[in-house]
């Protein structure tokens, strides 16, 4: 009668190990004493109005710039057709591939006071001083993240779109109604449930961001927990931010949540999308050029232009650059990339099993925190898990566990499977649902069940998925920045460590190469996306 009670006391303690960094943080709050309330008072007066300000600002800008340039690349490609459409419905996501640090980088070489930009434009017209306004500013930032992140508008809107837009813009041509009319009060309220969602995506990006924020001097909330931790050694003050944070990514977190649901019931009466007479309206002469206008921009300024800037230092000096260090970086991050993706997809498909064999409440809470990571920014994960340490430290001296989580890969291998998990899980999940349970049925009446049923029925069928989902899970891995920079052990630097510290050291000729390298592992999961939708009808 024992046996069927340790899948349940494994469950719990995987939700508890995905729960610790969220509840280290709250649990912070349980220290509070004298100390901790004249420190909240003193960052009230000091530096967290401008961390809430430069934060709301730095959101506020993003999240129009991401709406407008997404909504609209996907409207050119979903509603309209013209010369290039097609290869526009791909390369809008490229920007996907190239992490905002590594675009920040890039512009910040090309376009900084002794960059090749503003150093020609002085010799050619006999200037001084600076001649363009400096990168490195909220503005700068915010032009970053609105290239970097609108393909998460872009994704959702086009998807929308896509379901119904063509063929009721379609039925409001024949009564009459302009194009104008029809794409205000048609296709604008279909996607508006799927840019919210994609809004709240970018702005949780750009919340969580510690690269392109801390590169540019920019004071966050992001880079306000690690000051407070780091370089003010006050890990109250750190969690009291983290908590703040939280709170914030919890709210954008639900709005999106409230935008999947809209739209999936915007969708589900689909009509016939895929019809004749819903074709995208063919555009001519000057209409097509700013179609092709519109697409074009942000590809320029989220993906070609970044790799352009990066590729000349790698053309002009190659004896400057680090390639004997080079190997060194690229093994540690496919290392923890391959350990962190397997044991991803391990546990994502022993979570999806027990839920589909038994959607319990226990199944479905654990399924349901581990859903919860990606939302969770990289700062409070490593706050998190850092505190609980702290205290086990003071209770049990001897207990060696801050080796553990930082002398050693155990804590960031940790701390991207909390961050990671879900995005195995909703690719295995959706491998898992185009398996009929009849097929269930017929093989425990041939006398597969347990374990084998997922090994010899369900593994055949999910290979796909898993792949996929080892796949997204080893390039976001690579790609991570705030976990990996702290919770890294001694001599483990990855790429993209490594390019952020020559980036500050203002070695960026240096950083171009591992940049590179991060740009190219990113194509994978964009090349995978890509094939995906195109093998959608519509």
């Amino acid at each position: 009668m024992q046996s069927p009670r340790l899948p349940d006391f494994l469950l719990l303690v995987l939700g508890l190990v995905i729960v610790v960094p969220v509840g280290g943080v709250l649990a912070a709050w349980l220290q509070w004493d004298a100390r901790s309330a004249d420190i909240l008072r003193q960052m009230a007066s000091t530096v967290l109005a401008e961390y809430a300000m430069t934060s709301l600002l730095l959101c506020t800008v993003v999240a129009f710039g991401v709406a407008v340039v997404g909504t609209a690349c996907a409207a050119c490609v979903t509603l309209f057709d013209f010369r290039g459409r097609r290869t526009f419905e791909w390369a809008l996501l490229l920007p996907l591939a190239v992490p905002a640090y590594v675009v920040a980088y890039a512009y910040t070489d090309f376009l900084q006071f002794s960059g090749p930009l503003q150093s020609g434009v002085r010799a050619a017209f006999g200037l001084e001083g600076r001649v363009f306004p400096e990168i490195r500013s909220l503005p700068g930032a915010a032009w970053v993240f609105v290239f970097a992140l609108y393909p998460y508008v872009y994704l959702l809107a086009r998807a929308a779109l896509g379901e119904r837009a063509s063929h009721l813009m379609e039925a409001a041509r024949l009564l009459g109604a302009p194009l104008g009319r029809r794409i205000r009060s048609v296709a604008l309220p279909l996607a508006r449930p799927a840019v919210a969602a994609g809004v709240a995506l970018a702005l949780m990006e750009t919340l969580a961001d510690f690269g392109v924020t801390s590169y540019f001097g920019i004071q966050t909330f992001s880079v306000g927990i690690y000051k407070a931790w780091l370089a003010m050694d006050d890990r109250i003050a750190a969690a009291q931010l983290a908590t703040s944070l939280l709170a914030v990514v919890a709210l954008l977190l639900a709005l999106e949540w409230r935008s999947q649901r809209r739209l999936r019931f915007s969708t589900a009466r689909g009509g016939r999308a895929g019809s004749s007479d819903s074709q995208p309206t063919p555009l001519r002469g000057a209409p097509a050029r700013l179609a092709q206008a519109i697409c074009a921009f942000p590809i320029l300024m989220g993906f070609v232009l970044p790799v352009l800037f990066m590729l000349r230092p790698l053309a002009a000096d190659w004896s400057v650059l680090p390639w004997d260090r080079f190997v060194l970086w690229a093994s540690n991050s496919v290392r923890l990339g391959l350990i962190s993706a397997s044991l991803a997809v391990a546990i994502a498909l022993l979570l999806a099993y027990r839920l589909r064999r038994r959607p319990d409440p226990i199944t479905r809470g654990v399924v349901g925190l581990a859903g919860l990571g990606y939302a969770v920014p990289g700062a409070v994960i490593v706050v998190g898990l850092l505190l609980p340490v702290g205290w086990l430290q003071q209770v049990a001296p001897g207990v060696p566990s801050s080796y553990w989580v930082t002398g050693t890969i155990v804590g960031v291998v940790w701390a991207y499977l909390v961050r990671f998990m879900s995005v195995a899980l909703q690719s295995v999940q959706s491998g898992y649902a185009r398996i009929p349970p009849s097929l269930d049925d017929s093989a425990r009446m041939l006398g597969t069940s347990g374990l084998r049923l997922l090994a010899q029925v369900h593994w055949p069928l999910l290979r796909r998925a898993a792949a996929a989902a080892g796949l997204l899970v080893f390039v976001d891995v690579m790609k991570e920045l705030p976990a990996t920079m702290v919770l890294r052990p001694f001599n483990t630097d990855t790429l993209a460590v490594v390019a952020y510290q020559l980036a500050r050291d203002e070695r960026l000729g240096e950083a171009a190469l591992p940049s590179l390298a991060l740009v190219l592992v990113g194509l994978l999961p964009v090349v995978l996306l890509s094939k995906t939708l195109r093998s959608r009808p519509g």
